[in-house]
C-alpha cells in the first residue's frame, strides 16, 4: 500500500505537469477523440504533445512490457493511473483496436518477430488497425466465414468480403479470419492472418447508419497477396485467437458503452441539472427522472466494481466468458443512459443539426446506441453464453 501511495502521488504529479490543459477539456466531437495511424490528423498541437509524452512513457499501455512500448506497469499501478487521470479529467491519448482487441492477442499468440513489429507502432500510435471478422452471410454465427486465403507457396492469396468493418477506410493495417480449409468442420479450418489495407486488391465502401454517420464500411479482397510471416499462431488454429480477441473486445465494447474511468463526458446528473435545473431543495426539478438518474448511477457504480473484479479475475486467467457479461449490461447501461439523456433534453435534444446542438451529437448518439446490442455478438448470443458458460444451464 506504501509503494501504491507513492506511485499515486508521483503519477498525479507528472500527469500535471504533462497533460496539456486543452487535453483535459471535455471532449467536442468524435474528432478530439485521437486514433493515430498514418492518415490520421492531429486537431491540435496538445493532442500530439499529449500522445508523444505518454508513449515515451509507455502509458498508452501501461501494462504491457517495456520491450514492446509499454510501462511494465502491474494491474494495480495501472488501475491508480486510471484513477489519477480521471480525478484530473484528462484525456485518454490514444484509442486503438490495436490496444483493446489486436495487442493481447498478439501478446499471447504472436511471434517474437511479430510483437517486436507491431507492438511498438501500436502503442505509439503510428499505425491504426481495424478487424476482418464478420461477412454478409456470417455475423453471429461467425465460423461460417468465406472469405479465403490460398497458399501458394511463400504467400496466402486472399479472396473474399467482411462487412461492418468499423473504420477500415481509415485505417492502415487488418487483423482478418480466413477460410484456409474447406475439407474440414468449419471451426477448425480457420486462420489469423495480418496486412496492410494498401496491399493491391484491398478497398472498402462505407455504410450509413440511421444516426446519418457511421464508422462501418464494406471490405472487399480481389486477389491480395499477404506474406506468410503475417500468420499469426498455427494454420488452420485461428479460431482460438478469434475467440481470446473477441474477449477483449467485449471487455472493450463494454467499458466504452457504459462510460468508462477517464471519460471526460459530464456525469448523467449535472446535464440533467443544466436542461431542467433545481427546485427550492437543491434537487432535480422533475421528480420521476431524478430517482431514475439515481438508480442509473447507482447501477453505473455498481458496473464500475465489477469491470474491476472481472480485471482481477482475468489476471488471474479465470473465467473468459464473463467479458459477455460485460459486454451485455455495458451496452444496456449506455442505452439507458442516453434516453435518460433525452429525456432530460426534452426537445431540444432532437435537434439534429446545427451548432447549438454540435450537429445533433445526442440525438444521433441516442440512435448509435441501438447498434450497442448488436456489435460485438448480439445480446441474445451474450446471454446464450452466459447461460452455458456460467450459469450451466442445459440446452434446449
Amino acid at each position: 500500500m506504501e509503494d501504491l501511495t507513492e506511485f499515486r502521488q508521483e503519477t498525479r504529479a507528472w500527469l500535471e505537469a504533462n497533460c496539456p490543459p486543452e487535453m483535459r477539456e471535455p471532449m467536442r466531437s468524435d474528432e478530439d477523440l485521437c486514433w493515430g495511424g498514418r492518415k490520421f490528423r492531429f486537431q491540435s498541437e496538445a493532442q500530439r504533445q499529449w500522445l508523444v509524452r505518454m508513449a515515451e512513457r509507455g502509458w498508452t499501455v501501461p501494462e504491457w512490457p517495456h520491450e514492446y512500448g509499454g510501462g511494465g506497469l502491474t494491474r494495480a499501478q495501472a488501475q491508480v493511473l486510471r484513477e489519477e487521470m480521471a480525478a484530473l479529467s484528462c484525456r485518454a491519448p490514444l484509442k486503438s483496436f490495436g490496444i483493446s482487441m489486436l495487442g493481447p492477442a498478439l501478446l499471447k499468440y504472436g511471434t517474437e518477430a511479430q510483437k517486436r513489429e507491431h507492438l511498438p507502432c501500436i502503442a505509439r500510435g503510428e499505425i491504426r488497425w481495424c478487424q476482418g471478422y464478420s461477412e454478409p452471410n456470417a455475423g453471429s454465427d461467425l465460423a461460417a466465414l468465406q472469405t479465403r486465403a490460398d497458399d501458394l507457396g511463400d504467400h496466402f492469396l486472399v479472396n473474399g468480403q467482411k462487412i461492418w468493418t468499423s473504420y477500415a477506410d481509415k485505417s492502415d493495417w487488418i487483423f482478418c479470419l480466413v477460410r484456409t480449409d474447406f475439407t474440414s468442420r468449419k471451426h477448425t479450418g480457420i486462420s489469423f492472418i495480418l496486412f496492410d489495407m494498401e496491399t493491391p486488391g484491398v478497398q472498402t465502401r462505407p455504410i450509413t447508419l440511421i444516426s446519418g454517420k457511421s464508422p462501418f464500411c464494406e471490405t472487399f479482397f480481389d486477389n491480395v497477396r499477404v506474406a506468410k510471416s503475417n500468420l499469426v499462431g498455427e494454420i488452420n488454429a485461428g479460431w482460438e485467437i478469434a475467440k481470446y480477441l473477441l474477449t477483449h473486445e467485449r471487455e472493450m465494447i463494454g467499458g466504452n458503452a457504459a462510460g468508462a474511468v477517464g471519460s471526460t463526458d459530464r456525469p448523467l446528473g449535472a446535464t440533467a441539472v443544466a436542461g431542467i435545473g433545481l427546485n427550492a431543495l437543491g434537487e432535480l426539478d422533475d421528480p420521476m427522472l431524478r430517482a431514475q438518474v439515481a438508480s442509473f448511477e447507482i447501477d453505473e457504480a455498481a458496473f464500475a466494481c465489477l469491470r474491476r473484479r472481472a480485471a482481477e479475475q482475468a489476471g488471474q486467467g479465470e473465467l473468459a466468458a464473463f467479458s459477455s457479461v460485460l459486454k451485455y449490461y455495458g451496452a444496456e447501461l449506455n442505452k439507458r443512459r442516453y434516453e435518460l439523456l433525452m429525456s432530460a433534453g426534452g426537445s431540444d435534444a432532437l435537434e439534429w443539426e446545427g451548432p447549438r446542438s454540435n450537429e445533433g451529437k445526442l440525438a444521433r448518439g441516442w440512435l448509435r446506441t441501438k447498434a450497442n446490442s448488436i456489435e460485438g455478438g448480439t445480446t441474445e448470443v451474450q446471454l446464450n453464453i452466459i447461460a452455458k458458460r456460467l450459469l450451466g444451464l442445459p440446452g434446449a
